[in-house]
């Protein structure tokens, strides 16, 4: 297995997620969210495993301006525009290879091998 788990390090689903793996005795690789984001590869590879743009965006979000926007923008303005505000991905993304999930799952990450 090879875990990557996108959060921030307030985010309490994130820890959590953390704390999942760590109990397990399995190597993950944190990213801090607000330090670095994804990459567009990863991104991409993201929105495919969990079924599209819309199931990243965290709808609970404080930026409410940002969140209308994103409604009116084509889907690669869209993507441009999530890129540069990684805030507005729910969190935490937890990447397995070409797996992933969005928010604390973990009867699906007992699932991976």
């Amino acid at each position: 297995m090879n875990i990557q788990i996108f959060g921030t390090k307030k985010c309490f689903d994130s820890k959590k997620a953390e704390r999942y793996f760590k109990e397990r005795g399995v190597k993950f690789q944190f990213i801090d969210m607000k330090e670095k984001g994804m990459s567009k590869g990863e991104f991409n590879s993201v929105k495919q495993a969990v079924g599209g743009l819309d199931k990243m965006i965290n709808d609970a979000h404080k930026d409410k301006d940002l969140l209308a926007l994103l409604n009116y923008l084509s889907d690669d303005d869209k993507e441009e525009k999530i890129l540069d505000n990684p805030q507005v991905i729910r969190t935490p993304i937890v990447r397995n290879g070409k797996k992933a999930t969005i928010g604390y799952c973990p009867d699906v990450w007992k699932e991976w091998k």
